[in-house]
């Protein structure tokens, strides 16, 4: 390859990450039809296989044995002449109740929104796989579900074992509403009810969710969660969940009317996450991932040939804290199989470890970081992460206000969008007088857990150049670092 192309395709991928999904090409958002079958995780999503801008919305199609490495396959289900394919849900139908299948073949359901280009009208449509999502059919009687309405979209279907029978929430996004469905052969759906929270959130809403999970061995609740559309806690995408009841009809919160949105992410950059299907019980894992990008700036992002990109995927759990439960989000542990040279050490003066680091040439990007503070007298304390120009971030904390932040005012290529250059912030207290922070830094992204996932916060950044030289602060010599490890990440 003569040099004048090898220059011009490191600068096309010059912000590709190396272990977030990305599309070869072209543009790509929401993830779709999240389903666990035949030792694989399926992943669609939203993407235009034409251009890297949205428009000619299909699903594309990836598959993975550890959610890290994945394969690319063809389009899964293609725009056609009248109809847009919008986010929807895939299920596997283990007891043929479609009647699509037969004793030898278990057949994937995916129920979608179709989205008529003439009108903009929204319908639930179905389509069809029996050879492992490899190939899709659009059932000839589409749509299966149709309230005449340009504002009904997003289905998430998942069966109900307990009444023996499938449920589908819809999105009414500009009602904020959740109107929920039952059906017994995933064709024919009867209304059941409607959720409507009375916390008061700006935007639509979009991309449902709703699952259960364990906060302990006597104790289940069902989460759902909403992805808000410009009313996040940024001021652009957003999102936020619910903790309640499902009796199979309906979803009731807990909780006292008139408080506060409970964030899912506090950074700009985490949208549309829904949740796993058919996921075996041995492993029993609820595992998501979302959209790394804000619809304030998603068109212009500086990336080609692809644009678009998904965060790492994470382990949903409650956690009682304070006597409020909480959603809390962890890194999956395969992603420790990427891990190459790792640089640890046990000194735990601020002092000591910075001299460390710059005497071994800091780190290589990617990496991963993972360091715990106690702060003892320091009252503003954390980590900065810079390139040789001086781009980057800085993620601190403040004993006065209980507040971490991420900064990403000077992280880089900013010109794009007017509204990227900002600091997010989230409310945290410490956990026994210590602060646990775990960051995964990729060519273009940041994804910071706080205390073991309490508090999360993700950022796309676009610097010129790598960002890999760590940095700790204190105002305070008091400070101590009890743990502190980096680790190289392979590229997938």
């Amino acid at each position: 390859m003569k040099l004048t192309r090898v220059l011009e395709v490191v600068k096309k991928n010059k912000y590709r990450p190396n272990f977030h999904f990305t599309p070869p090409q072209n543009w790509m958002n929401d993830p779709n039809g999240l389903v666990f079958h035949e030792g694989a995780y399926h992943l669609f999503y939203q993407h235009n296989p034409f251009e890297n801008k949205w428009g000619h919305m299909s699903w594309g199609h990836a598959v993975s044995k550890d959610l890290i490495h994945w394969k690319h396959l063809p389009v899964a289900i293609q725009e056609d002449e009248t109809d847009m394919i919008f986010s929807g849900s895939v299920v596997v139908d283990w007891k043929n109740t479609t009647g699509i299948g037969d004793c030898k073949i278990i057949p994937l359901i995916a129920i979608y929104t179709g989205h008529r280009k003439i009108d903009g009208q929204q319908y639930q449509c179905l389509a069809y796989s029996i050879d492992d999502g490899r190939t899709w059919c659009k059932y000839k009687e589409n749509p299966i579900l149709d309230i005449n309405s340009k504002n009904f979209r997003d289905p998430k279907v998942f069966w109900f074992d307990k009444q023996n029978k499938w449920i589908m929430l819809v999105a009414l996004p500009v009602e904020k509403k959740i109107s929920i469905y039952s059906s017994h052969n995933l064709i024919d759906w009867n209304h059941l009810s409607y959720f409507k929270s009375s916390i008061n959130v700006e935007g639509n809403w979009e991309c449902p969710d709703l699952f259960p999970l364990k906060l302990n061995a006597r104790t289940t609740k069902w989460i759902l969660t909403l992805s808000i559309i410009k009313g996040g806690i940024t001021g652009g995408s957003g999102m936020i969940y619910f903790i309640g009841d499902f009796d199979g009809d309906s979803f009731v919160e807990i909780g006292d009317e008139l408080r506060t949105p409970n964030w899912i992410d506090y950074g700009a950059d985490f949208y549309a996450a829904v949740s796993y299907s058919d996921i075996p019980s041995r492993d029993g894992r609820r595992i998501w991932l979302g959209w790394m990008n804000n619809w304030n700036y998603a068109d212009n992002a500086p990336t080609s040939p692809w644009r678009g990109m998904l965060s790492i995927p994470r382990e949903l759990s409650l956690r009682s804290i304070d006597e409020n439960i909480k959603l809390i989000q962890k890194p999956i542990v395969e992603l420790n199989k990427l891990h190459k040279r790792e640089f640890s050490t046990n000194k735990f003066s601020i002092t000591e470890i910075n001299d460390k680091l710059s005497g071994s040439n800091n780190s290589s990007s990617p990496f991963e970081l993972l360091v715990e503070f106690e702060p003892n007298n320091s009252k503003d304390f954390g980590v900065s992460i810079k390139n040789g120009i001086g781009e980057g971030i800085s993620c601190g904390y403040s004993m006065d206000t209980s507040i971490v932040n991420l900064d990403r005012t000077n992280s880089g290529d900013a010109e794009f969008s007017e509204k990227f250059n900002a600091i997010h912030s989230a409310p945290l207290k410490l956990k026994n007088g210590k602060l646990l922070l775990h960051l995964f830094i990729d060519a273009s992204s940041i994804e910071i857990f706080c205390n073991d996932g309490e508090v999360v916060l993700s950022d796309l950044i676009f610097p010129n150049g790598e960002i890999n030289l760590v940095e700790l602060y204190s105002d305070s010599n008091s400070l101590r670092i009890n743990i502190f490890s980096i680790w190289e990440i392979q590229n997938i």
